[in-house]
């Protein structure tokens, strides 16, 4: 198996710190600021490391995921303020709102979700032996990481620290020693303000400092440090050099990150209010669709997001819905269980998702299934059996997508649509072009259009 490390800028060969028997694999997931309902951008980094970490777990490895809530931030007692409530509150309602949507998503929970503000002592502690061994130092009540003092600061996002430092375009913090130092502890502003008892001041702590005590306390050495690309700097920049300033082992062993969801080309994001919450999607499209859409790209690549794209995402899965239904109805499971007619399919599936987790190329895979499938049904060459093979491999690789397999959905097609299709096939079979007749039929029946050719002409129903 081959991932793509963020850190090399190349792929490698994945080896997990541990290979024994019942080899575990330790995996740190950046979770969310918990201000506010997750928007579907949000929502393809958590779908993406819950499919890696189902790919891995498929390979017999026993994978120990951390996925922590920031659930104190200044967006939080922003939010606290516009709803009249407290901080406390806004993090606790928007923690279960998260948890309704990972598990409508189909996402596996993780082994354990630390949350920021029950981990205060294992914070204040790092923070205070980065003090004692020179990596940090306080001022007015601030604590800030002296980057300076570590040789190789940038390596993971490829920065050089004097380009950072001449490049500054903010005004150097009266406490900062350098425009490039981060801070690990800040006072309280206002005596209103949530904030915790520190050596330095009550306050509370950095958005930076939080992962690596975390990661520290629950996993120890990481196998995988897993987030969106918008984290590589400055987060996970700071977070290795805060981490590794403490031990002479790298923070993680390998750095993935997912590729942005992007509107009209640019990142969706709640600062630039170009997004969706998942809520808002899900209105009209199903979970399935909507994991199925963010799967259908490479992992590290980005993903325009539109209705369009949605609706052709929802014709695609409707499309292996229904080989998988049909060949329910066929299937008789054999005596024996016989799998020689699909290996192929497994084998080539985990080509892809072998070749850092390409979903994509793995999706097509899903789709000579059906098509093969679909062309033994025609053809009535499919025996019961088979087709339980068939039915059972299908299933077996949605599974690992997380994909379920139930229901068609309800399409978003009308009937203006399809009569124009109908017209199409049939100037198309007048002309006996009978492939493009039958590319136009297989299209409407992986849309959940039946149709029955009859003296008067094509009739159709909605499966």
């Amino acid at each position: 198996m081959k991932i793509y490390n963020t850190m090399t800028s190349s792929k490698e060969d994945f080896v997990p710190y541990d290979m024994g028997e019942n080899a575990q694999i330790n995996m740190y997931v950046c979770g969310p600021t918990v201000y506010n309902l997750l928007h579907i951008g949000n929502m393809r980094c958590y779908v993406v490391f819950d499919t890696i970490r189902r790919y891995f777990e498929h390979k017999g490895f026993l994978v120990n995921v951390v996925q922590n809530f920031t659930d104190i931030d200044d967006k939080i007692i922003q939010s606290a303020d516009e709803e009249g409530i407290s901080a406390t509150e806004v993090a606790e309602k928007y923690i279960a709102e998260a948890y309704t949507d990972f598990k409508a998503m189909n996402i596996l929970a993780a082994s354990v979700y630390p949350r920021v503000t029950e981990e205060m002592p294992e914070i204040i502690a790092m923070i205070a032996e980065l003090i004692e061994k020179g990596f940090a130092y306080e001022s007015d009540g601030h604590v800030f990481f002296d980057s300076a003092k570590t040789e190789d600061y940038g390596k993971l996002s490829k920065k050089n620290i004097d380009d950072l430092i001449a490049g500054a375009r903010v005004e150097v913090h009266e406490s900062k020693r350098s425009s490039v130092d981060f801070v690990l502890w800040k006072p309280r502003k206002t005596a209103e303000e949530p904030s915790w008892a520190s050596p330095w001041s009550d306050g509370r702590p950095g958005w930076h400092i939080e992962c690596s005590a975390i990661a520290k306390k629950y996993l120890g050495r990481l196998d995988l440090h897993c987030g969106g690309e918008d984290l590589i700097f400055p987060h996970h920049e700071n977070e290795i050099a805060q981490t590794e300033a403490l031990q002479d082992e790298p923070l993680a062993r390998y750095w993935l990150h997912n590729g942005p969801l992007t509107s009209n080309g640019r990142k969706m994001s709640k600062s630039l209010g170009n997004f969706s919450t998942l809520r808002e999607v899900a209105q009209n499209f199903s979970h399935e669709v909507i994991r199925f859409f963010l799967l259908s790209g490479h992992y590290r690549m980005p993903i325009e997001y539109s209705e369009e794209l949605l609706i052709s995402a929802e014709k695609s899965l409707n499309r292996i819905k229904n080989a998988y239904n049909a060949l329910r109805e066929l299937a008789q499971e054999p005596p024996i269980p016989v799998d020689m007619n699909t290996l192929k399919y497994r084998l080539t599936f985990e080509t892809c998702m072998d070749d850092d987790f390409n979903t994509a190329n793995a999706i097509a895979v899903l789709f000579d299934i059906v098509k093969d499938a679909n062309m033994l049904i025609r053809n009535l060459k499919i025996t019961p059996h088979l087709a339980h093979e068939y039915q059972f491999v299908l299933h077996e690789l949605c599974e690992l997508l997380g994909i379920k397999l139930g229901d068609v959905q309800t399409l978003h097609i009308g009937e203006e649509y399809i009569e124009e299709q109908l017209r199409l096939r049939e100037m198309a079979r007048k002309n006996k072009d009978w492939a493009k007749s039958d590319e136009i039929r297989d299209a409407l029946t992986a849309q959940g259009v039946i149709i029955k050719d009859t003296p008067e002409g094509a009739k159709w129903t909605i499966r």
